[in-house]
């Protein structure tokens, strides 16, 4: 994979050619520091929390092959402990007046909408050469991610201490990728992924003893991607508009500052989560496509899992079949789907964005 990488780079300039010569060092680093998971659980040398953490790994691979039909083979198998706190640095990026996210191209691997930097340095560097150029950009640190089955990913120490539901999550969201993954469109993959794990997270943690997360804490996730949906339309509806570039960059600010003021308003009284803050404070035109890339046709998934009869097989054999239509018709298949899930869901009122109160958001 890497000899066609970087004959790929080496015909699109030296940046280019830098990239992927950073690309494969940091990658290749990850895989010569692997160590076998069974040998660590063997080894009475670790540390009992790290052999807790590892078998309750080999767990979550277990039920992924059994029962989800991942193809999970000797992918985290095997554990890599890092120099850093993270073995990945993503830019996501997006022109100041547009929610579509910069696509870059790489060789097999397709285009996407993120470039991730194993050298933050670099990654800094160019967040500013695009922020230069008017983007709006967003970098954030990546602690795992997946080589679509060219390689076995070990478990990284940069997520290997999660709680059980997450780790469980994240295993199964890496796993789904090597499933099924249409080059060229982030969406359609991350999605996908998402909802694998978020159907197959309540079963794996009813027969793992785990009680479900607390009510309270799904419904202030819901009631924040309720207020990064409604923001996403109005900049939508005033990036499509006739106004002067003026006066988009100020209703722009004044619609940012607006949700940043709601989320404060409404998390009050809240347990915060400081991942969910600093997004918030963040936000701009590349979080808000990057929260899109991840779940905005997640419930048409869902639905397409309930029309295959919650059979896991015939599930992926629809979805293989999705992503081999054209562009297009894809994109059309996903939306007609999306609107069942709409229609089908309880609708909650609440105010608009524009509200002085913000105490609840549309779910």
């Amino acid at each position: 994979m890497w000899i066609a990488i970087l004959l790929g780079a080496l015909l699109s300039g030296c940046e280019t050619v830098h990239f992927y010569s950073q690309a494969a060092v940091g990658q290749l680093k990850i895989l010569a520091g692997r160590k076998p998971i069974e040998r660590l659980v063997a080894d009475e040398k670790t540390a009992p929390e790290l052999r807790g953490q590892l078998q309750r790994v080999q767990s979550v691979r277990a039920y992924a092959g059994a029962e989800l039909h991942l193809p999970v083979g000797k992918a985290y198998g095997e554990f890599t402990q890092l120099d850093g706190d993270y073995p990945l640095w993503n830019l996501i990026a997006a022109p100041e007046f547009s929610l579509s996210p910069k696509r870059w191209c790489y060789p097999i691997a397709g285009c996407a909408s993120y470039r991730g930097y194993f050298d933050k340095a670099d990654a800094q560097a160019h967040a500013g050469r695009l922020r230069a150029a008017d983007y709006d950009v967003y970098l954030g640190p990546v602690p795992a991610y997946s080589t679509l089955g060219w390689f076995d990913d070990p478990v990284l120490s940069s997520f290997v201490d999660w709680k059980p539901s997450r780790l469980a999550n994240l295993l199964f969201h890496e796993l789904a990728h090597r499933r099924v993954y249409i080059a060229g469109d982030t969406r359609f993959n991350e999605s996908f992924a998402t909802a694998v794990a978020q159907i197959a997270l309540p079963d794996w943690r009813r027969r793992q003893g785990i009680p479900a997360p607390a009510q309270a804490s799904v419904a202030q996730a819901r009631k924040i991607n309720g207020l990064m949906v409604i923001a996403r339309k109005q900049l939508k509806a005033l990036y499509a508009s006739d106004k002067p570039e003026g006066v988009k960059r100020q209703e722009k600010a004044a619609t940012l500052e607006r949700l940043r003021r709601c989320y404060r308003k409404m998390s009050e009284g809240w347990t915060r989560d400081e991942r969910y803050a600093l997004m918030i404070e963040k936000t701009n035109n590349a979080t808000l496509a990057l929260v899109s890339e991840y779940q905005s046709q997640v419930p048409a998934f869902k639905v397409l899992f309930a029309d295959s009869g919650q059979d896991w097989e015939r599930f992926y054999s629809a979805v293989e079949q999705l992503g081999a239509l054209p562009e297009e018709q894809r994109k059309a298949r996903l939306a007609a789907l999306s609107k069942r899930a709409q229609t089908s869901s309880r609708k909650v009122t609440g105010p608009s964005l524009h509200s002085e109160t913000c105490m609840s958001a549309a779910n």
